[in-house]
């Protein structure tokens, strides 16, 4: 039988056997950054007690893995406004998760990639724009109201707000019946309690927050904020006319 040319290509081994075309070597697996090995490193950093093992376990062990992780978030979420260069920036977030190292407890369950994730993310989140603060007033409730406040409201701002407050807090009970509806509600009013400590307070930052707070997803949120708009409605109503929120509630359920 005549050999094709195809056959005369093929090169055999000295066995005999046709040689394998040369191919991509199969890929390595890639080293994961923040795996077990760092969380263990971290465990045994917050176990130790002499401060000079402490330092060793977290430059050798854990920097390169906190360092990637803070680069990673702030890529990832592209929080804009701070005025910061990134490296600063990158620093900032590294050396909060080094102060808050203490605070994790493998015992809980949580992976400590997930946790300092969390962290991470929340102090950008917190810190994300002095640019964005003084453009934006820490009384602002916009997250109820979509419509822009014109200039002659916003001396009653602070004043509304402390008693939007006080109502919402001692009314939650009567708006909401669900367990989750009802956590959802008080993460909202205690993140307008702190609103001078939160730097970018708009209903982006605000919903990521309580995201975290509450482990409930946006649409649910969503759902609760509603709620509150439909009262605040009446509520600015009665301010405006009042320059007060009325002592009987009963009007506004």
């Amino acid at each position: 039988m005549m050999a094709t040319k195809k056959d005369k290509d093929v090169k055999l081994t000295k066995a005999g056997k046709p040689k394998k075309k040369p191919g991509r070597k199969p890929a390595k697996n890639k080293k994961v950054y923040f795996g077990l090995d760092v969380q263990d490193a971290i465990v045994r950093y917050n176990q130790t007690e002499r401060p000079s093992k402490k330092n060793k376990i977290y430059q050798e062990e854990i920097h390169k893995a906190f360092d990637k992780l803070a680069e990673n978030i702030i890529n990832t979420f592209k929080f804009s406004y701070f005025d910061a260069p990134f490296v600063d920036v990158k620093a900032e977030v590294v050396s909060f998760l080094v102060m808050n190292m203490h605070k994790y407890d493998h015992t809980k369950g949580s992976k400590a990639f997930s946790y300092f994730s969390v962290v991470a993310k929340n102090y950008l989140i917190l810190h994300n724009n002095n640019n964005y603060k003084k453009l934006k007033s820490h009384s602002d409730i916009s997250v109820l109201d979509n419509k822009p406040i014109s200039d002659s409201k916003k001396h009653y701002l602070e004043d509304l707000t402390e008693e939007m407050i006080i109502y919402f807090e001692a009314n939650i009970p009567h708006m909401f019946k669900k367990r989750k509806d009802i956590a959802v509600a008080y993460s909202i009013i205690e993140l307008f309690k702190q609103r001078d400590e939160i730097e970018n307070f708009n209903k982006k930052s605000l919903y990521i927050l309580i995201r975290e707070m509450t482990d409930v997803n946006t649409s649910h949120i969503t759902k609760v904020v509603n709620v509150f708009k439909k009262k605040y409605k009446t509520i600015l109503n009665e301010f405006e006319q009042t320059g007060t929120i009325g002592k009987d509630k009963s009007k506004f359920f």
